[in-house]
């Protein structure tokens, strides 16, 4: 099977480098017409160039693709509005939003100033909700959408120094979870994509040694896939390296210990309370479908 996203609109946000030029060179390459947004600024969110996201454009371009740059930031609902409106001005319609802008402030908590962790939930979780917001009643209306969240590992299971960025992340899955449900009716599905790549984010990271095998094109493929008219519906894609997995939240059969239960009833049965042994999925949607 080949996949074509002829006739197709995306919008990509971040895609002036890393994970989202990959992500919008894939896309342009299989017919999509792409809106490459990215504001151009440095890692920590400051200053702003249009020169990133129109280089990505002439590469499309000069592929015999179709692409118009957008240098509005997520984090501003006017910004998030107006790539949107450049889709719409251009082609008339989007059928695919990926949520890829991204900074980083990164400082162990004790260290952190608040206004860096807000900052960083206004790019990572706000832009996202910013611009599916604005692309949303779009996708109701056409009866199609594939929106991809950009979540991490640092959400789904922590990272010294990254208190912000993993609670902006694992609140993307949050986002998706109920999105999906929303969504369903109108075949709008919604994933997330939780990569390992090395990119300019993640240079300070990842090892020098470990950077060549973590290219940031080994994660388009499931990205794309996660863009597809067969893509799943509320499902955390992780890849890394060319190796693809499945994360999810499960849940055990637990203990029931009655209306009566103490405190020392619970510290006496933890140890089965806890007891992850046959697991699964509370909603299988978790899982795809």
């Amino acid at each position: 099977m080949s996949y074509s996203f002829e006739g197709k609109v995306a919008i990509v946000t971040g895609a002036g480098g890393g994970l989202g030029r990959c992500h919008a060179l894939e896309l342009a390459k299989r017919g999509a017409k792409v809106v490459v947004n990215d504001l151009g600024g440095a890692m920590d969110g400051t200053g702003g160039s249009s020169d990133a996201a129109n280089a990505v454009v002439e590469e499309i371009k000069s592929a015999g693709g179709e692409a118009i740059a957008n240098g509005g930031s997520v984090s501003d609902r006017q910004g998030a509005q107006s790539m949107v409106d450049d889709a719409m001005n251009a082609w008339g319609r989007v059928d695919i939003l990926i949520n890829n802008a991204g900074i980083l402030r990164d400082k162990s908590f004790a260290k952190m100033e608040l206004d860096d962790f807000q900052v960083v939930l206004d790019v990572h979780l706000m832009g996202s909700v910013n611009v599916t917001k604005a692309v949303w009643p779009i996708m109701r209306e056409q009866n199609y959408g594939r929106i991809v969240m950009t979540t991490s590992p640092s959400g789904l299971y922590g990272n010294f120094g990254q208190t912000n960025y993993g609670a902006a992340k694992l609140g993307l899955v949050g986002f998706m979870n109920t999105l999906k449900i929303e969504g369903a009716k109108n075949n709008i599905h919604t994933n997330a994509i939780a990569p390992v790549a090395a990119t300019r984010m993640t240079e300070d990271l990842i090892p020098e040694q470990a950077q060549k095998a973590l290219g940031p094109e080994l994660v388009t493929p499931a990205v794309v896939y996660l863009c597809t008219e067969d893509a799943p519906n509320g499902v955390v894609v992780q890849a890394q390296g060319g190796r693809f997995s499945v994360a999810c939240v499960v849940e055990n059969q637990g203990v029931d210990l009655g209306a009566d239960a103490t405190v020392e009833d619970v510290a006496e049965h933890y140890a089965q309370i806890a007891d992850l042994t046959g697991a699964k999925p509370r909603n299988m949607l978790q899982l795809g479908g």
